[in-house]
Order: C-alpha cells, then sequence, then structure tokens
C-alpha cells in the first residue's frame, strides 16, 4: 500500500546519495595536482549524465527486471516500461515504482564514480567514457541482480548487503585496482612531488559523502521505519571510529596525524558499516569502524608501497579493502534481532553465514576482474587507454578539455570585463 511519508523519505534520500557524487567530486578534485583537477572532477560530472540515461534506457530492468537465469534482468522493463507510480512489492511495498528505481539510480551513478580514483591523472577521457558505458552494462547491472534482484543466485544463497559492499564497493574497488596495474603507473611517481593541490576541497568533499551516506544507508531500509534509524546510528557511529582509529593508527605510525588521514578514514567507516548497516547493533557497528579504519590505512600506507601498483586515490584501498572487511563483518555480527530479514552471523550462533558471504566476495570480485580485463582489452583496441607523455606532463585539463581550474597571474591580468563578448575573450587570452 503507498504510504506519502516512505515515498518523502525515499525521494529525500534519493537526493542525499545523488549529492554524494558531486561530494566524490571535490574530495577527488582535492587529491590531485592542479593541472589534472577539472579532469578528475568531470569524471564524476559525466558518469552523472552516463549513467541516468542508462539506467533509465536498459540498466533498470537488466538489475532489477524478472529474472532471467538468477544471472540478469529481463529487458521487460527497457526503458523503464511497465514501471510507474504504483509500488512493486516486490522490491518496496509502500513507495512509487519511479522512487526505487530513481533510489537504486543514484548507486549505478556513484558506483562507477569511485573507480575514477584510481585511474586519475593518466586515462584518457574518451577511452574512459566508453569504459564506462561497458562497465556498467557487464559489471554493475548483473552484479546489482545477483545481490539484490528477486530471483539472483546471489540473494537466493542469503548472502546479506544491505547497502552495497559487494555491489558498490568491492566492484569499484577492485575494477579500480584492475585498470590501475594494466594502465601503469603515473609518469613521474616516486621521482616527482604529487602532493594533493586543495586539501580543503578535499574535506569538504569528505563531509558532503559522509552526509550523502546517511540517504545511502538508511534509505536502503525503503521505508521511514526503524531499520532506517538503526542503518542511521551505526553508519555514524563506525564512521566516526573509523576516523579515530586511522588518525591514531596515523598518529602513532608517521608521527603526526594529517587531515586528509581524518578525511580518508571517514570514508574507510562509511565503507565498512555499507553491507552491515541494517543488519548489526550499535556495538557491533564501532568494531567494524575501529577495524576498518585500521586496515584501510596500512592498505593505503603500505600495502600498495610494497606491491608497486599505483591506485591513485586510493580508490582500492578504501573502497575495495573496506568494502571486504564489511561484507565479512556483516558474516560475523549479523543479527535477527535488528533485521529479521536477514540473518544471524557467526557471533550469534550461525557460523555458516561467513561461508556464504565469502562467497559473494570472491564472485564480485572473480566478474569485476576478469570483465575489467576484457572492456579495457577491447576499448584500447579502438582508442588510446593511457594519456601521452606529453598529454601527462602538461595536464589532462588542457589536453582533453582545453581548460584550466587556476589560470596563471599573467592570464588572469588579460580576463576581460563582463561586456566583452566571448569571442574578444578568446582573443584577450590566446594573445
Amino acid at each position: 500500500m503507498f504510504d506519502s511519508g516512505d515515498t518523502s523519505f525515499m525521494m529525500i534520500c534519493s537526493a542525499l546519495v545523488f549529492l554524494m557524487t558531486p561530494g566524490l567530486a571535490l574530495f577527488y578534485g582535492g587529491m590531485v595536482r592542479k593541472k589534472n583537477v577539472l579532469n578528475t572532477m568531470m569524471h564524476s560530472f559525466i558518469i552523472m549524465v552516463l549513467s541516468s540515461v542508462l539506467w533509465v534506457l536498459i540498466g533498470y530492468s537488466l538489475a532489477f527486471g524478472p529474472d532471467h537465469g538468477s544471472v540478469i534482468g529481463s529487458l521487460e522493463w527497457l526503458g523503464l516500461s511497465g514501471v510507474g507510480m504504483e509500488p512493486n512489492p516486490d522490491y518496496a511495498a509502500t513507495i512509487p515504482a519511479f522512487v526505487f528505481m530513481a533510489f537504486q539510480m543514484m548507486f549505478a551513478i556513484i558506483t562507477p564514480a569511485i573507480i575514477s580514483g584510481s585511474v586519475a591523472e593518466r586515462m584518457r577521457f574518451p577511452a574512459f567514457l566508453a569504459f564506462i558505458s561497458l562497465w556498467l552494462i557487464i559489471v554493475y547491472y548483473p552484479l546489482a541482480h545477483w545481490v539484490w534482484g528477486v530471483g539472483g543466485f546471489l540473494r537466493n544463497m542469503g548472502a546479506l548487503d544491505f547497502a552495497g559492499g559487494t555491489v558498490v564497493h568491492i566492484s569499484s574497488g577492485v575494477t579500480g585496482l584492475t585498470a590501475a596495474i594494466i594502465l601503469g603507473k603515473r609518469k613521474g611517481l616516486g621521482t616527482e612531488p604529487m602532493l594533493p593541490h586543495q586539501l580543503p576541497m578535499t574535506v569538504l568533499g569528505a563531509g558532503l559523502l559522509w552526509f550523502g551516506w546517511f540517504g545511502f544507508n538508511a534509505g536502503s531500509a525503503l521505508g521511514a521505519n526503524g531499520l532506517a534509524a538503526a542503518a542511521f546510528v551505526t553508519t555514524n557511529t563506525a564512521t566516526a571510529a573509523a576516523t579515530l582509529s586511522w588518525v591514531f593508527t596515523e598518529w602513532i605510525h608517521r608521527g603526526k596525524p594529517t587531515v586528509l588521514g581524518a578525511a580518508s578514514g571517514a570514508i574507510a567507516g562509511l565503507v565498512s558499516i555499507t553491507p552491515a548497516a541494517g543488519f548489526v547493533t550499535p556495538m557491533a557497528s564501532l568494531f567494524i569502524g575501529l577495524i576498518g579504519g585500521i586496515l584501510c590505512y596500512f592498505s593505503v600506507s603500505l600495502l600498495k608501497h610494497k606491491l608497486g601498483y599505483d591506485d591513485s586515490l586510493d580508490a582500492f584501498g578504501c573502497h575495495g579493502i573496506g568494502g571486504i572487511w564489511g561484507s565479512l563483518a556483516t558474516g560475523l555480527w549479523a543479527t535477527t534481532s535488528i533485521n529479521s530479514a536477514g540473518a544471524d552471523g557467526l557471533f550469534y550462533g550461525n557460523p555458516a553465514q561467513l561461508g556464504i558471504q565469502i562467497v559473494s566476495i570472491a564472485a564480485t570480485i572473480s566478474l569485476a576482474v576478469i570483465a575489467t580485463i576484457i572492456i579495457l582489452k577491447v576499448v584500447g583496441a579502438f582508442t588510446p587507454l593511457r594519456a601521452s607523455s606529453e598529454e601527462e606532463e602538461t595536464g589532462l585539463d588542457l589536453t582533453m578539455h582545453g581548460e584550466e581550474a587556476y589560470p596563471d597571474t599573467h592570464e588572469r591580468k588579460l580576463l576581460p570585463s563582463p561586456a566583452l563578448n566571448l569571442s574578444s575573450h578568446k582573443a584577450i587570452i590566446n594573445q
């Protein structure tokens, strides 16, 4: 039965999740060098429009449409045919199907945007567009059906993923790592400074992500109810705990607590709690966050340097590792006292749940890695994947988009008055 309160709540949550992608653009944009900030932010912005169109045309039907072989949805809802203002009781009985569709669309937007953090400062824009388009169709839509779609084989198996530990974070983090290895390291890595150009931008982005994440996790209850309240509390608790554990671990390990570390710790906590948010108690979320912050810190500070891969903005270190930990933690701490539709985990007498979580993690990693390798090979056959040395040296803002985020002092002095037309503006800049 349609419920106006649930509908209002879910529309607000959808808007909150949408805000996360601009927040991610700021988070990532502040961490790159100033010659690449526009290109980095453009990755997130273009995905907002690209993924929205694909979701309406084909994505929603493949992810949540009538099941085919427990692997993919049918094309019955192509172009949202048959999806309308009445609720679909298979997914959310109290909100219009349009609202459920829109909420899930926001997940399909933020997920590929996360990948961009691993390939920042070196992937050519045309190749990025082609890769993301194919990745959504080949990886995200089937995976969403496996885990959340009625009839999906991981859902049938009993895998628990409240808001996207496997579907969003493991898939994007592992994909980012695979792409980073195939592309190779950034030019000059290890021999020249690659410091964040504007940390206040990154902190602002982290704050917007934290804010939007309440819609991400609490909204996954699909109604304004007690489960949404529980997810809200566990989300904030785990995030705060992970921020503290990252900061103090860094303080002990490096000698100083950094603002970038605090922002990264918050993301680690948000990721870690995502699959468990609606299945665990607040105290369990505290432990999930504390451990998640430490694991992600060492992944970012030690693991990538030891193994030698260039995960530019630590998408794998935070989202891949955090998502894996959170999915495992769900198998440890899940309890039906919080969510009767879930299951008890190992610590509540059901060790089998942990095994199911491991299977879901393995299936997600396998699909993401194999598909990413194939897609990059196909895209690379038609257009170069990586910027040339000259393009990388100049910066992707100018070479890919023909503009700069921070024109130098000479250019600022030449900027025309508002009364001048565009052609005059270009003429002055080019002098």
